[in-house]
């Protein structure tokens, strides 16, 4: 499983009481499987299997987006973005997700065998360290982000170079906006393995809201040459450009992005829409805006955006 990052978060209106909601998958074709989500604008971490009839469930969770991940033995991991909220939910506050396992959306068999092989850092990680990593990944389906924390600092301390647990922590930290801290667990991450993805596409993603731009090139650049799948690195580099000047490589990137995730949570349609703005194309700009909205019709300031959407329609 992954703890990934987003570069655009997603604001939760507060409630003395907030609702909580009722996943419901079903994996077309039917097939059982492992299945992860890990929440995307908040710690959050959860994992169920699908049974021979492809169905699974999540329960008691709160709006906001997600990321689901499907492993299927003898195909691999496919990951896809989800939002939960009471715009896609019953009047029971169920959500129904059916979840197409396409062979483009695995990761490729070279991926695959890289993922499967384990590091010698990982081999030294002592079990009392993975039984606090094990502990605080409990403690994030609660989510008890506090005594998560405490774990996964408690795992670190017995082994220094976890890679897995400095990355957790470090997501952690992007997701409360501790961004400084963020940078550096994922820098001892990526320093206890080098080769390890999820900190290499975290850390260029982090070092984008630090504006340290050219760097976060070499890591967003890197991320989305080693898995060119993967909607997360694609985005991110697609950001990083736009945010260099570099239009055209921008456009680019957030394409395929949006192709792989249209529903990813670092929302690439929105920075879509305003290359196509600053292009004149006010048509183009349009319908990123409203795909936008098809696949996040909670999204807070989504009666400016229709607003938005008729302007550009109208002229």
């Amino acid at each position: 499983m992954r703890a990934a990052l987003l570069l655009m978060t997603l604001p939760v209106a507060v409630q003395a009481e907030p609702s909580r909601y009722e996943l419901r998958g079903l994996l077309v074709p039917a097939t059982s499987a492992s299945v992860w989500l890990n929440g995307a604008t908040a710690p959050f971490e959860d994992s169920t299997l699908a049974g021979e009839d492809g169905r699974f469930r999540f329960e008691r969770l709160l709006a906001g987006a997600y990321t689901l991940g499907v492993f299927v033995p003898g195909r691999g991991e496919m990951r896809q973005t989800l939002d939960v909220g009471p715009s896609l939910a019953d009047s029971k506050g169920r959500v129904e997700l059916r979840v197409e396992l396409r062979d483009e959306l695995f990761e490729s068999r070279d991926g695959l065998r890289r993922g499967a092989l384990v590091s010698a850092s990982d081999l030294a990680i002592p079990e009392l360290a993975r039984r606090e990593f094990d502990r605080a990944r409990k403690k994030l389906a609660s989510p008890d982000v506090q005594a998560a924390v405490a774990h996964f600092e408690r795992a670190v301390e017995i082994a220094p170079r976890f890679a897995g647990a400095w990355n957790h922590l470090g997501t952690i930290a992007y997701q409360t906006h501790d961004y400084q801290r963020a940078e550096s667990c994922f820098r001892k991450a990526l320093a206890a393995d080098p080769e390890a993805f999820e900190p290499l596409v975290n850390l260029g993603g982090v070092l984008v809201n630090l504006q340290k731009l050219d760097e976060a090139l070499q890591y967003n650049r890197h991320a989305a040459l080693t898995r060119p799948g993967d909607a997360l690195a694609n985005s991110q580099l697609g950001m990083n450009y736009f945010y260099l000047g570099k239009l055209d490589l921008s456009q680019k990137y957030l394409t395929v992005a949006a192709r792989l995730d249209p529903g990813h949570f670092s929302h690439p349609q929105l920075l879509l829409a305003e290359i196509y703005y600053r292009r004149h194309d006010r048509s183009a700009a349009a319908d990123e805006l409203a795909e936008f909205l098809r696949y996040h019709p909670d999204w807070p300031e989504a009666a400016r955006i229709n607003q938005r959407i008729a302007w550009l329609r109208a002229r």
